[in-house]
């Protein structure tokens, strides 16, 4: 028998960097056209008036304004809306 066990799992730890995702831009805050609100995995926010859902389930502005959360039916809404 072997004294020690496989090697496998210990020797794969390697620091890999984060995704950098979540809420960029919070409620009230002004928004630009373009501007990236949130990057996330699946849609956990959904998008709304004034915002558009992005390949990799980005949320980013369409037009100017202030972004506002709100939850319909049990689903949370990204909108902008005007300032």
């Amino acid at each position: 028998m072997a004294h020690t066990k496989s090697q496998g799992k210990t020797r794969q730890k390697s620091n890999r960097p984060g995704k950098r995702r979540g809420v960029k831009l919070f409620g009230s805050q002004v928004v630009k056209n373009g501007n990236i609100i949130v990057r996330q995995v699946g849609s956990k926010f959904h998008s709304g008036p004034g915002t558009k859902l992005g390949r990799d389930f980005t949320i980013y502005a369409v037009k100017d304004g202030l972004v506002k959360f709100t939850q319909k039916l049990g689903k949370k809404y990204v909108s902008v809306v005007k300032a």
